[in-house]
This record gives C-alpha cells, structure tokens and sequence, in this order.
C-alpha cells in the first residue's frame, strides 16, 4: 500500500496542492479550502441504490455527477481508450499481475497509471466542486474538510432482491454479481489506500437504505451536506 500512498503525495504535490489529504491540511490550506465549492462523495455497496441516489443529490443541489463520466475523464487524461480503462476501474490488482500484462499486452493500464490519473481527476474536479462523485475512493483521495463523505448500504438480502428485481438477474447470478462487485471495491480500497471501505470513521454519514426510497435517501444527504457547508459556500 506504501508505494499507492507516495504515489498519491506525489500527484497531490504535483498540482500543487501539497499534502491535502484526510485531516493533514495546514491553516494556510483550510483559508483555500474555505474559498471552495464543496464536493459530495458517494462509496456503496452493490445493490444499495447508491447510484440512483447519487444522481439525485446531484440532480437536487445542481452539481455534475460524476461516475462513468469520471472514467471518460480518466482516459482522457491517460490518452486511453475509455474501454481500456474500464477493465481496471475499482478493481484491485498485483504488480506482479501489472508486470506480466505489461509485457505482452501493449494496451495494457497498469494499477501505478490508473492511480496517478485518477488521482488528478478527482483532485482536479474537487478543486473545481460543485461535484457528486460516485465511488473510487474519492473520499480517500480529497480533504475532508472540502466535502461531505457519504457511504450508502443495506443488508445483504435487501440488496440481492434489489439486483433480482431492478436487474432482472437470476438469484444465483444476482448473488455472484454482488459478490464479485463488493469485493472488488474493497479490495480495491484496501490495496490502493490502505483502509477498510466500511469503516465508519471515513465518513460523515453512513445511511441504511432498507426503508428509505432513492427521493428520501437523496434528501437526507442533501439535508446533510447543508448542515456542514454554510449556504454561501454551496
């Protein structure tokens, strides 16, 4: 995970935003944060409605969703086939398996690229704000300070009767799919950030979705993210 941390530093340094990450921000950073538009980023687990209501958030405050778009960004700025690039979103991966692919696959995007360009996405739009992103760490990635860090799921058989039924998966390939999704993202977090994506002291809110629909979940973040950003700063 170390050499996934220098390479964030080195991004964070190299657009000159110096070390910004989590709580490490100095008074001098906090002044620039507070000039910002505020961000919102979304983690989820599958099944939980986290897109939907991402979109929702984005569509009630007026901000750009970013999720696929986000992808399109990264391969814009890898100069990558958005194709290429998808093969390794959220996924996490060995440097072995990076070097062996490398080596036969000229196409290939090793993890170390896939990294530094997300990280200049994401750092780029959250300096930017106005933005609701949707998974791939972003929460690890911007200052706390500057967004509202949001993590939606549900139990387990909620969300696979959701992937049933909105899907229109078969119970055996709705349980597959969820599995493999969900320990993806967590491998991914865990192999690029070190951290364990469900715990809870990553985030400002961590919302059930059971009994909540896309409208009042999306309402409940917003609310949220009221509370912590002033109205002049949104």
């Amino acid at each position: 995970m170390q050499i996934y941390q220098q390479l964030i530093n080195k991004v964070i340094i190299e657009l000159g935003l110096r070390k910004v990450k989590g709580s490490d921000i100095s008074d001098e950073q906090h002044e620039l944060l507070a000039t910002l538009s505020p961000i919102i980023t979304i983690s989820r687990d599958p099944g939980s409605g986290g897109k939907p209501i991402a979109q929702m958030v984005a569509k009630h405050l007026g901000y750009t969703f970013y999720d696929q778009r986000l992808v399109d960004e990264i391969a814009h700025s890898a100069k990558l086939r958005k194709s290429l690039m998808s093969q390794v979103d959220e996924k996490g991966r060995s440097l072995m398996t990076d070097f062996v692919h490398t080596l036969f696959n000229p196409d290939y995007v090793s993890d170390v690229d896939y990294m530094r360009h997300l990280c200049k996405v994401v750092l780029g739009i959250a300096y930017k704000g106005k933005a609701v992103i949707l998974g791939r760490g972003a929460n690890f990635i911007t200052p706390s300070a500057s967004g509202l860090r949001v993590r939606i799921t549900a139990p387990w058989q909620v969300r696979l009767r959701r992937a049933i039924t909105y899907e229109h998966l078969s119970p055996e390939k709705a349980e597959k799919v969820l599995k493999l999704t969900e320990e993806d993202r967590k491998e991914f977090v865990k192999q690029y950030f070190g951290y364990s994506i469900a715990d809870p002291k990553h985030y400002d809110i961590i919302l059930n979705t059971t009994f909540y629909s896309i409208e009042q979940a999306s309402r409940v973040i917003v609310t949220a993210f009221r509370q912590k950003f002033t109205q002049g700063k949104m």
